[in-house]
Parts: structure tokens; sequence; C-alpha cells
């Protein structure tokens, strides 16, 4: 769909809105602005002097810049508490390029409109757009079919639609769910809930000191009783990436189903689904640099094509009648009522800006902002950075001896620099390390040595008590 340019209609409009998601363009100043955005030169120089080693700078492959990403990020250039951002709450939720920002504007004032079944422009030019984002879906996944794609709210509708549709009609009295430790409670809870009413049961998959899944010990658990095995292909908390496609085949030599949640490894890596073999593949748009309330499920389609309805309403059906009634095809059968549509144009966008960027240049580059941070992060006394996997995505989970993570956090902001402090909605990973809180600082394509420059030098002055 081509998105009508809204001045069309008598409004003004950035003269490039209707190629958002064409990749990286120089920062352009919003219409609307608010006293507390500044908006400084993309290279500006750091606000804080920088403490951590210069000697080995992360290595960037070819295609991608960083600070062409950053320049298309409208609030990485505000202030907060009279500093620059420096956004490190990436695990929580991403910042949206313009691009994203433009194509919801474009969406609510040119083209707002129900999709399917609709005779006239707008709604043609809405389902367009919509089936549009599950083509892009499908083909950031590396699905073989856009029907492979149902469209939720996120990565725990994922799940409950899975645990509530496949998980009814296959998990009985005796059998074993199979659940990696180091998962976010959105793929345990549902499970548990799920094995509880069926009487089946739920087994932890453990981990080994460096936050690994013990692979050992998972080859021990499997058997014929194992219907599904659910792991992250990587974790929130303590950045690692499981060996997920090794782990699926070994699944699969059991019969059982393996359910990937890929809500932290989709903006960091390329994925293939095709390639790992998962069963289900699930995701949330706001850690893609999307909207929040979209997110997509995978599913093989055999397996999606037996799957019984989740929740009953409009667009699920195919025929209504007070004795019965017949449903849609997959995948509409699972997307009852009206659909996120301005966040399917969101995450349409956010798609294209991300698939703008050479992937592997991005994974490369983030891979040595890592080895820069962890190295950094080691000079501030009495921290511990939990989880040292050899495969993690860059994700810096920490503890500092003497200092609560909430106090932690809170110091941080006063200099400008948001982290995330809690449980992280990973209570299970936290306390294979002893501990039931802690701070998290996780990076993400548009993050700089600078940044964890500002970081560390916070951490340096709240332990030295300046």
């Amino acid at each position: 769909m081509t998105i009508p340019d809204v001045r069309t209609y008598g409004q003004p409009f950035p003269a490039d809105a209707r190629s958002a998601g064409t990749g990286p363009r120089p920062y352009e100043q919003p219409r609307y602005e608010q006293p507390t955005y500044e908006q400084p030169a993309a290279d500006a120089a750091p606000a804080v002097p920088s403490t951590a080693p210069q000697s080995t700078p992360p290595r960037a492959g070819r295609g991608f810049d960083p600070m062409a990403a950053r320049a298309d990020v409208p609030v990485l250039h505000r202030t907060v508490n009279g500093h620059p951002l420096v956004w490190l709450d990436n695990g929580a939720t991403t910042q949206k390029p313009r691009q994203v920002i433009e194509a919801l504007t474009a969406y609510y004032s040119a083209a707002n409109s129900n999709i399917h079944r609709g005779a006239h422009t707008m709604a043609r030019e809405a389902t367009e757009t919509y089936e549009a984002g599950r083509q892009a879906v499908a083909d950031l996944l590396g699905a073989a079919s856009p029907d492979d794609i149902v469209f939720t709210r996120g990565t725990t509708e994922a799940i409950n639609l899975v645990a509530q549709t496949w998980g009814r009609a296959n998990i009985g009295p005796g059998d074993e769910i199979l659940v990696a430790t180091l998962e976010h409670h959105s793929n345990i809870v549902p499970w548990q809930m799920l094995a509880k009413e069926k009487r089946a049961r739920l087994v932890p998959i453990p981990l080994l000191p460096d936050g690994s899944i013990d692979q050992a010990a998972f080859a021990d658990l499997l058997s014929f009783r194992t219907q599904l095995v659910a792991v992250s292909q990587a974790s929130n908390v303590l950045g690692t990436v499981p060996p997920v496609k090794e782990m699926t085949a070994l699944a699969h030599r059991y019969q059982a189903k393996v359910l990937v949640d890929g809500a932290q490894a989709v903006a960091h890596f390329p994925v293939d689904v095709q390639d790992l073999d998962a069963d289900f593949y699930v995701f949330s748009g706001h850690k893609l640099f999307a909207p929040t309330g979209i997110g997509a499920l995978y599913g093989k389609p055999e397996l999606l094509a037996a799957m019984p309805p989740w929740q009953g309403g409009g667009n699920m059906i195919d025929q209504v009648d007070f004795p019965a009634s017949t449903y849609a095809p997959v995948p509409h059968r699972f997307e009852a009522g009206t659909g996120h549509i301005s966040g399917v144009a969101g995450l349409l966008a956010a798609i294209n800006w991300l698939t703008g960027f050479d992937r592997e240049a991005v994974a490369a580059y983030e891979h040595g902002l890592l080895g820069y941070a962890e190295q950094a992060m080691s000079q501030v006394p009495g921290i511990a950075v939990l989880g040292s996997a050899p495969e993690k995505i860059a994700t810096l989970t920490f503890t500092l001896a003497g200092h609560n993570p909430v106090d932690i956090a809170r110091s941080l902001d006063a200099d400008g620099i948001a982290v995330r402090a809690g449980h992280h909605c990973a209570q299970p990973s936290l306390r294979h390390y002893g501990v039931e809180s802690a701070a998290r600082a996780s990076l993400a394509l548009y993050n700089t040595r600078e940044d964890v420059d500002r970081l560390v030098a916070s951490l340096l002055r709240l332990t030295s008590g300046g």
C-alpha cells in the first residue's frame, strides 16, 4: 500500500513520509517540540569523559553505521535531568525511529479504516498495509508463507494462544513440558497454568554456572512423556543465546514440539524459523523498534491448521448461525475482532528500517560493543555481572556491593542514564545466582561506546560517594 500524502487532506506532513522504512536518513527536527527535548549533533562529544578502555573499539561490519541509526531515533536526542539521554533499557522496550512514528501518523491522518471486507478505497489500503505487514514478518523470520503468521498483542499473548489451543488439545495427565530456567515469566506461567489444568508436569531445565542451559541435563530430561519444550532464543536477563537449533532437533527425536521465544532475539541477529525447525516462534514488536501492543506468532502450517480458535467473534469466522458456526482459515481464525491495524503499519515500518541495515554487520557491531562494555564495567569496584555464556546478546545484568538495584537505577537516572532494576520478570534466572533483584543495562544497535563510558563514569561516582 502507498499511503496518500496527508497534505491531500489539507494537513502539513513531512514530504518523505510515504517512504517510511526505506533505510537510515539524517535526523530531521519534527514539527512538534517539547521544552525538555534538545537536538545535539549526531556526533556530539559525550558529556561525561570516557573512563572505559580505549584500546579495543567495537568492530562494525561494512554496511552499518550506528550513528545513522541514532540519527533516525528522535527520543535519543532529548535530555533527562539536564543530561543527554542514554537509553540502556532496550530489553524492556526499544526506542522508535522516525520512520515508525511517521507511519503511525500517516495511517491515522490519511488511511484510517477497518480491514477486510470493506469495498471502499481506504479499507482496501488499510488491508493492503496489514497484509504487507504479515508478509514482512514472514520474511523477517524466514517463514515459508505469510499464512504461517498470526498477529497478536505480543509475545505473552502469542504464548498463551499456543497454550490454550495446541496445548489444551495435546497435553494430558502425566505429560511433561520442559521449560528452561532462564525463561521470562511469560514463557513459564502459561505452561504452569496448563500443566495444573491438565495434570501434567512442568519440568525446569537447569543452568550451568555461566548461565548457559545445561545441555547434558536437557538431554537426560527428554523422554516420550515430553510434549513441549519452551525456550528463549536469547535471555532477557543473562543475555544467553542457547543452541536452539540443536535443542529442537533433539526434542524432535522424541516427537516433542518446540516453542521458541524470540522477543529478545529478533532485534539483535537474523532469524530463520525453517532453519531452526521451530514448531512455534513468538516475538513482540515493541522490542523490535515497533509500537507496543503488536506482536506475532509463527506456527508450522500443519500445526496451525489443526488448532482450534482461542477467541470467538468477528473476523475469525466463515459462517455464523445459532446451531453452529464455521471458522475462517488460518491465520484469520486466530485474529478475533479488529486487529491492531496501526500497530501493524508501525511494525512494517520498523522491519523495513531494521532490514535496511546489514543485519550481520549489526550483530558484529553489537558483539564488539558487548565486549567493550564488559571490559569497561570491570573497572567498577564491587560490580558482579550475571551470566558469562560464550554466546550472548548485549545485555549486562549486574549487582553492586552495598547498593540496592533500585537505588542504582535512580542514581543513574539522575545522570540521564536509563537502566532497568528489579526481577526483570525472570525470577528463576536471578535465583540461579542467589539474588532476588538486579540492575540491567541492555544495548541495541543505536548504542555507542560513549553510552557505555557514561554508564561506567556514573557507576564510579556512585561507588566513590561522589
